[in-house]
């Protein structure tokens, strides 16, 4: 099959989760055999969406790219203008404002939709991820009903959803592939349902289960013996870190220990100082699998999560969770896994983590449970499978339009 992805940024080194999701769909669908290119900007930070990459052609891990270049970064004061009025006012704004609200959300790539619909002819199916951005915005409208379209909207609970331009662009695709039971209940409540529907979720790799080196991390950060929680994301308010940081600050406060809490991810805010508190910034694949392995237990506090990648990893590397109980997807996640503790609110939080401390069997029981889970519902053999059938299915689905 001939298949083009389409996302806001694309690369190796970039840590946003759709980005990453998209990738790993993209190369794993290579490796199978399939005709794979993509399509994507220019940037790097989706900040500020300034050009970075050099435009044209490259090659990621074997997969031919198409770069086109920001042709306007972001104006913040506009965008929060326009943020402020479209997802944030109380009335109902126009249609105008709509359009230029996503010409601001960028990455504004006005060269990609010709592009695509230039292209339409070339591909089988192209699959667009991330409902939110103009390369979908734009993109998707371009090419619907000349070639075979998937939507990956890796869309959560949040008030950007609920702008009435997107209720035109759901209807659009030929099928819709899902990360999570709670993600397919909320779009198909939502926008109501495609001719090709599947909850594929995202694929794990089980063997970094050998690639962790706990020692590795400590000796490297100085961590010697002391138990930590780790939390993996962006550093950012929307993610939870300031709250988790609040939580963790508040529990040291309230129940002296050696118990640090360790950080990684891109930082978009900045963090108050705290002695037992680390920030490492973005981490390798490598790097990130030696902090998992040496952690006491994994925090994920975000609030709007379509899936969270960082959560499986912890559970393929047996490790227990302490999960955002406000968040519909995490909570139903630990559910079905067995492998974590959720928490609302702090007192739920310092419960949860005195509950871990002091019961090392439980830690092991939810480690064991959560790889369980991850190794039934998430090898990527599993994923890539259920993806396959998809993307037939919606080929057929435009075929018998």
């Amino acid at each position: 099959m001939r298949v083009l992805f389409v996302v806001q940024r694309y690369g190796a080194d970039i840590a946003g989760g759709s980005e990453q999701c998209c990738r790993a769909f993209a190369e794993r669908l290579a490796a199978r055999g399939h005709h794979v290119e993509v399509a994507t900007s220019c940037a790097r930070e989706y900040t500020d969406w300034a050009n970075v990459f050099d435009p044209g052609e490259d090659v990621v891990n074997g997969v031919r790219v198409h770069r086109f270049p920001i042709d306007r970064q972001r104006d913040g004061d506009v965008f929060k203008d326009l943020d402020a009025r479209v997802v944030w006012g109380a009335g109902a704004t126009s249609w105008r404002d709509q359009e230029a609200w996503i010409d601001e959300v960028g990455p504004r790539t006005t060269a990609l939709p010709d592009y695509l619909y230039s292209r339409a002819s070339d591909f089988d199916l192209m699959a667009f991820f991330t409902y939110l951005y103009y390369p979908t915005v734009r993109g998707l409208p371009a090419v619907a009903g000349r070639t075979a379209t998937l939507l990956q909207p890796t869309a959560h609970l949040e008030p950007q959803l609920s702008v009435p331009l997107f209720n035109q662009l759901f209807r659009l695709p030929d099928g819709m592939a899902f990360l999570t039971d709670e993600e397919s209940a909320l779009v198909t409540s939502r926008f109501g349902h495609r001719p090709s529907e599947a909850i594929v979720g995202v694929g794990c790799d089980l063997d970094v289960e050998g690639d962790g080196d706990g020692d590795r991390f400590r000796q490297r950060h100085r961590l010697g013996n002391d138990p930590f929680l780790l939390s993996i994301g962006r550093v950012d308010v929307w993610k939870g870190t300031l709250e988790a940081f609040d939580y963790f600050a508040a529990f040291k406060d309230r129940n002296p220990s050696n118990l640090r809490l360790v950080i990684v991810g891109d930082r978009i805010m900045d963090v108050p100082e705290h002695p037992d508190v680390m920030l490492t910034g973005f981490l390798d694949e490598t790097e990130k699998a030696d902090a998992i392995a040496a952690c006491t237990a994994f925090v994920q506090p975000s609030y709007f999560e379509s899936f969270s990648m960082a959560l499986s990893e912890a559970w393929a590397l047996r490790k227990p969770a302490l999960v955002q109980g406000r968040c519909d997807v995490l909570s139903g996640q630990a559910r079905r896994a067995g492998g974590a503790l959720r928490y609302d609110g702090f007192a739920e939080f310092e419960a949860a983590v005195q509950i871990l401390l002091d019961n090392p069997a439980l830690c092991d029981q939810l480690g064991n449970d959560g790889r369980d889970y991850v190794a039934r519902t998430y090898a990527w053999d599993v994923v890539m499978d259920s993806y396959e059938d998809l993307l037939e299915r919606t080929v057929t689905a435009f075929a018998n339009r």
